[in-house]
C-alpha cells in the first residue's frame, strides 16, 4: 500500500498541470499561456538536448568547423602535405636521374673511365630497326649539304651488317681507320680518316643531347639512342643538327673537319658507349 501511494504521488506530480503565463508588466494583460506538466517539460527538454547534440555532431563531422576543434587536423593542410610529399619524391627521383645522366655525359666528353666488358648481343638486340617503320623521304638539310660539298656519298638505309643478317648500326663514315680502339691507352674510340667536309651520318635513330664547340675536340655532337646507348662524333668541321633534335638512322648530322686542339688532320673521332661504359665500335659496326 505504501508503494502504491508513492507511485500515485509520483504520477500525480508528473502529470499535475501547471500554467505558464506571460503578462504585460505594465497592464498585467495576459499575452501567452501554456499548460504544462513536469513530464511534458522533461520529455521536451530531453528531446531538445538530444537533437542539439545530434545537430552539433553532424555540424562538426561534415563541415570545416571541425578544424577549429583541438585534435582535428586541417583537411587542406593534410592535402597540401600529401601533394608536397609526392612532389618532393618526384623531384628527388628527377634529380638523381639528372645527376647520373650528367655524370655519363662528363665521362663521354673526358673519356677518363676504365673500360668494361659488354655483351654485344644486348646492344644488337636493343637497336634493331624495322625498315617498314622508317621514313625514307629525303630531308631538305641533306639535299643542301650534298650540293654544297659536291660529293658522291649515297647510302642505303637497308644495308645489312655482317653480324647476323639483321639491321643494327650504320657506318657513320667510310674511310681509313687510324688509330683503332685501344682501352689500355685510354683511346676509347676509332679515328676515321676522310676528306674534309665529307658527311657524317647517325649510326642509329636517336636524339641529339650535345651539339657544341669544345676547345680540345672542336665541334662535337652526341646522340642518345635506345637502351642507354650513346654515340659520339668529335673533330667535326660543322654541325647540321641542334641539341634536342630527333635524328634518324643514316641521317647526316655533321661534316668531317680538323677542329680542336687534339686533332692531327681531317678525320672523325667516333666513340660508342653502352650504360656509361665505352665499347669498341668495330665490334658492332662494319666499317669496310
Amino acid at each position: 500500500m505504501e508503494q502504491k501511494k508513492k507511485r500515485k504521488e509520483l504520477k500525480r506530480k508528473l502529470l499535475h498541470k501547471y500554467r505558464l503565463v506571460i503578462l504585460n508588466e505594465s497592464t498585467f494583460e495576459e499575452k501567452i499561456s501554456f499548460k504544462l506538466s513536469r513530464l511534458n517539460v522533461f520529455v521536451t527538454g530531453t528531446l531538445l538536448i538530444i537533437g542539439l547534440i545530434g545537430f552539433t555532431t553532424l555540424l562538426i563531422a561534415f563541415t570545416p568547423l571541425r578544424e577549429y576543434i583541438p585534435g582535428y587536423s586541417s583537411t587542406a593542410l593534410k592535402r597540401q602535405a600529401t601533394e608536397l610529399t609526392y612532389t618532393t619524391d618526384s623531384l628527388v627521383n628527377a634529380l638523381n636521374y639528372t645527376n647520373r645522366y650528367l655524370e655519363n655525359i662528363r665521362k663521354v666528353l673526358r673519356g677518363d673511365i676504365e673500360t668494361s666488358e659488354i655483351n654485344p648481343d644486348s646492344v644488337f638486340e636493343s637497336i634493331k630497326l624495322d625498315p617498314s617503320q622508317l621514313d625514307l623521304s629525303p630531308i631538305r638539310e641533306d639535299s643542301i649539304l650534298r650540293a654544297a660539298v659536291a660529293l658522291e656519298d649515297r647510302y642505303n638505309l637497308f644495308e645489312q651488317p655482317i653480324f647476323d643478317g639483321s639491321i643494327l648500326l650504320y657506318t657513320p663514315l667510310t674511310g681509313t681507320i687510324s688509330p683503332t680502339y685501344n682501352a689500355d691507352l685510354k683511346h676509347f674510340a676509332i679515328d676515321i680518316v676522310a676528306v674534309k667536309d665529307t658527311p657524317v651520318k647517325a649510326v642509329a635513330t636517336g636524339r641529339v643531347i650535345f651539339a657544341e664547340w669544345t676547345a680540345s675536340t672542336g665541334y662535337v655532337v652526341i646522340l642518345e639512342h635506345n637502351q642507354d646507348l650513346i654515340s659520339v662524333y668529335k673533330h667535326n668541321g660543322s654541325l647540321t643538327k641542334d641539341q634536342g633534335t630527333i635524328v634518324r638512322a643514316g641521317e647526316v648530322i655533321a661534316t668531317v673537319g680538323n677542329t680542336g686542339e687534339l686533332t692531327t688532320g681531317p678525320h672523325l673521332h667516333f666513340e660508342l658507349w653502352k650504360g656509361g661504359n665505352p665499347v669498341n665500335p668495330e665490334n658492332y659496326i662494319d666499317f669496310n
